[in-house]
């Protein structure tokens, strides 16, 4: 309909007060509009309420569809990454020996792992907070030794000028409790967050998902030790418990 009336994005971009980008993502499929956003650009294309029918049918029952992004793709192009991961270390984080413990020795699937681990150093990195909950680092995963290379692992990320590693202090009634997740945070200040389910991991940029997400963080950050006690503790659990 847009270039049909000869109209350019930024011309959708300065109506909504939405980067040209983001416009361009929503053609795409790659950004969920907002209703404003589809009411705004129905009206100024003269759609007729089409563009709205169609928002409609796409967030019926309250529930936006949530599949059409290409979460290996989000996590590459992010600037910045926030992990928290229930029960084991974050795959970004994880260590050879502990990737083919966690995988069963799939080598397929260990060898994709490990080349997503390769955004932490590349020229452009992004900038990787990773929240450790404290039993993770007592919790085994293969052998003894392979939990000493892990939290050597954290010990070396943490040195990276991009990485942060910090553990969450343990407590059953935190908010974290209910799900690991991640949220990435895009050139242009959108965010997605990455959640897991025992179904399925749900890839989402739906606000109230977000918002959610931000309080569950706001709770861990609270539970969070700094960086130079996190790596404190982390050399005694790996001095203490596993060597």
């Amino acid at each position: 309909m847009r270039e049909a009336k000869g109209v350019k994005q930024e011309t959708i971009a300065r109506l909504t007060q939405v980067s040209p980008p983001q416009v361009s993502k929503i053609e795409a499929g790659k950004r969920r509009a907002t209703r404003a956003f589809v009411e705004i650009v129905d009206e100024y294309l003269e759609a007729g309420g089409a563009l709205i029918s169609l928002w409609e049918d796409l967030n019926k029952d309250g529930h936006p569809v949530p599949i059409w992004f290409d979460w290996p793709a989000i996590e590459a192009g992010a600037i910045e990454l926030t992990c928290y991961q229930l029960s084991v270390v974050a795959g970004l984080a994880q260590s050879p020996s502990y990737v083919a413990a966690i995988l069963d020795g799939n080598e397929e699937a260990i060898a994709a792992r490990l080349e997503r681990q390769k955004i932490l150093v590349k020229e452009d990195a992004p900038a990787v907070t990773f929240l450790i909950d404290e039993q993770t680092l007592y919790r085994p995963v293969g052998t003894a030794e392979t939990m000493r290379e892990q939290l050597e692992h954290l010990l070396s990320l943490s040195e990276l000028p991009n990485v942060t590693v910090q553990v969450v202090l343990s407590s059953g009634e935190h908010s974290g409790n209910g799900s690991s997740f991640i949220v990435a945070t895009m050139a242009d200040t959108s965010r997605v967050a990455y959640v897991e389910t025992a179904i399925r991991g749900l890839t989402t940029d739906d606000p109230a998902d977000l918002a959610a997400v931000s309080r569950v963080l706001v709770d861990l950050r609270n539970r969070t030790l700094p960086g130079d006690m996190s790596r404190a503790l982390i050399r005694k659990v790996a001095k203490e418990r596993w060597t």
